[in-house]
């Protein structure tokens, strides 16, 4: 994973028009607050969403925690959140409906003259990136390593089930969701979502557990639409203490055993090798990014 990627557990959608949930939005405990002005903004509010967002970055990062703007993909629409979000001081931008490297590229260039007219320094902002049709699914390799600004890749699961002609249930976008992570690994970016959708908050359990399988075959963040999903994904998606305690044990134990010269490494009634041994140290290391 590239060194100079965001510390992201939990990344939490907030519609940009909507004053009263961009006002408390820093309270939540999000890692990340993505100010909405695609699909969580009516298209006559559009303007006045864009117009709002130098206060609204403001609000939602006053505790510290990072701020995105989702664009729309008219390019029309883009070109004007991205002038917009850059001035607004906005952290990062999530692409949208990405159809390939070129696409992403092209972003790039209009952020780019963004930060530049606006006086911020050249690769301050940075991209997540979404692919949300089909058609663009065999160009997620490309798409995650198209550009330095990229630091994450998704699978946009409703707009995608939606262009499949299919339900978007786990079965569905399983593959599709994978393959985002793969590739998102083998550039180096943050695979970021779940086997599942950001929609539906009647079972916390359930999404609890959704969440612990997802992390478990990789995932490293999630983006989510309601509050109440926040501290969940942040604990799921996050070091647990005392796992992060085991690893340091490990960590020493194989230490140990090296400067002793011994190629097989018992610990704690287990035998470990070097994949053993680099989760682990990952799992450090990601515990001292976020603390």
């Amino acid at each position: 994973m590239r060194a100079d990627l965001p510390a992201w557990r939990s990344l939490l959608y907030v519609p940009a028009s909507a004053p009263r949930f961009v006002e408390k939005a820093h309270t939540r405990g999000a890692d990340a607050i993505i100010l909405d002005l695609e699909d969580g903004v009516a298209p006559g509010e559009k303007d006045g969403a864009r117009a709002g967002l130098p206060s609204a970055v403001r609000s939602v990062g006053q505790a510290g925690a990072d701020v995105l703007v989702r664009i729309n993909r008219p390019l029309a629409m883009a070109v004007a959140d991205i002038g917009a979000a850059v001035a607004a001081g906005a952290q990062a931008l999530v692409l949208t409906k990405l159809v390939g490297a070129e696409h992403v590229r092209l972003l790039a260039e209009v952020i780019a003259e963004a930060e530049a007219a606006s006086g911020r320094a050249a690769g301050a902002v940075r991209c997540v990136a979404l692919v949300e049709e089909a058609a663009a699914l065999p160009q997620l390799g490309a798409i995650a390593a198209a550009h330095p600004r990229v630091v994450a890749l998704g699978i946009g699961g409703e707009d995608l089930a939606t262009d499949l002609g299919a339900e978007a249930t786990p079965d569905a976008l399983d593959l599709p969701k994978r393959l985002g992570l793969i590739a998102a690994r083998a550039a180096g970016v943050l695979p970021l979502g779940f086997i599942g959708t950001v929609a539906g908050i009647s079972d916390l359990e359930a999404y609890r557990a959704m969440l612990r399988r997802s992390r478990a075959i990789g995932f490293a963040c999630a983006s989510c639409v309601h509050p109440a999903q926040v501290p969940i994904i942040n604990e799921e998606y996050g070091p647990r203490p005392q796992e992060v305690a085991r690893a340091r044990r490990l960590l020493a134990a194989f230490e140990a055993a090296l400067a002793e010269g011994k190629g097989a490494v018992a610990f704690e009634g287990e035998m470990i090798d070097k994949p053993i041994v680099e989760r682990a140290r990952r799992l450090v290391e990601m515990a001292e990014r976020f603390a």
